[in-house]
């Protein structure tokens, strides 16, 4: 199925990334991108979006492993009569939230390595995530009819 196969190409590309930045930047470290616009910088997050909940490493586990879950469900049991717009954004927030799941499972706490400016530093499973809910929301103000 599209879905499933969205969410593992996502999540396995999530992972290579996150592999690379901790094979060759050091804990902390950075490496220049497009002019100082876009760094690469190696940084452990042990909390949520924005270092939100750190410490409640458990708490994080638990609701992303609970919303993983309800979103599989969801398309599993949706698949064939829901708009592939809202079910490939759902795939894209699963996806993001098993990637970092994975990584706060092993590791204890998330891999983030993109910087732009001040803002704080992400990953690709963010990104996922945040346009996949994105989109999620763009389907139920402006494209679901039911």
């Amino acid at each position: 199925m599209i879905y499933y196969l969205i969410i593992i190409t996502l999540a396995a590309i999530d992972r290579v990334l996150k592999y690379l930045v901790n094979a060759n930047i050091p804990q902390g470290g950075s490496k220049f991108m497009l002019g100082g616009f876009i760094d690469i910088t190696n940084l452990r997050n042990t909390g949520a979006a924005f270092s939100s909940f750190t410490g409640h490493r458990a708490a994080l586990i638990a609701v992303t492993v609970f919303c993983i879950a309800v979103g599989l469900v969801y398309i599993t049991r949706h698949r064939k009569n829901r708009s592939s717009f809202l079910l490939t954004s759902l795939s894209l927030v699963i996806a993001g939230g098993i990637g970092n799941l994975i990584d706060r499972i092993v590791q204890g706490y998330v891999t983030d390595y993109i910087s732009v400016g001040s803002f704080p530093v992400f990953n690709f499973a963010d990104i996922c995530v945040v346009i996949g809910c994105v989109f999620m929301c763009i389907y139920v103000l402006f494209l679901d009819r039911g």
